[in-house]
């Protein structure tokens, strides 16, 4: 059986330009975020995070002051289970995931996100992605009026 050798030399020249490829790759196609600090009153005087990935605003776990601020317990619900299916969203969709797992693919952008189970997300108007529910989804959402 024939074995190939390569000098070490070769070897870790190899190892320098594979590494140099995948770290290109990953720097091309994971989606940059950008990260929004938001004040809270009271006994919540620490800075929230609010991630935003191409124009989708992620914002994990919020305290329960907020949903009740926003009156999420009143918003309609909506569920499915695992499926994959493109969606245009006809006016800015605030949404706050109960349970599941879904990863969004923005249409015109490279790579995708994952959203979960104690999300609040906010899609802007016009934006089309496609959803690949891997966990069945529970949600509240509130659609802006027009």
């Amino acid at each position: 059986m024939a074995s190939c050798y390569f000098p070490s030399k070769f070897h870790s020249l190899s190892l320098l330009a594979l590494s140099a490829l995948l770290l290109s790759y990953f720097v091309l196609t994971v989606p940059r975020s950008k990260k929004v600090a938001m004040s809270k009153s009271g006994a919540e005087e620490e800075a929230r995070v609010v991630t935003e990935i191409h124009g989708v605003k992620i914002e994990k776990n919020p305290p329960q002051s907020k949903l009740d601020e926003l009156g999420v317990a009143n918003w309609p619900k909506w569920g499915c289970g695992p499926s994959k299916f493109p969606w245009t969203f006809e006016s800015t969709e605030t949404m706050y995931l109960l349970e599941g797992k879904v990863i969004v693919y923005i249409d015109g952008h490279d790579g995708s996100f994952e959203i979960r189970g104690g999300d609040l997300v906010v899609f802007p108007k016009g934006m089309k992605i496609v959803w690949d529910v891997v966990e069945a989804v529970n949600k509240h959402y509130s659609l802006e009026k027009n």
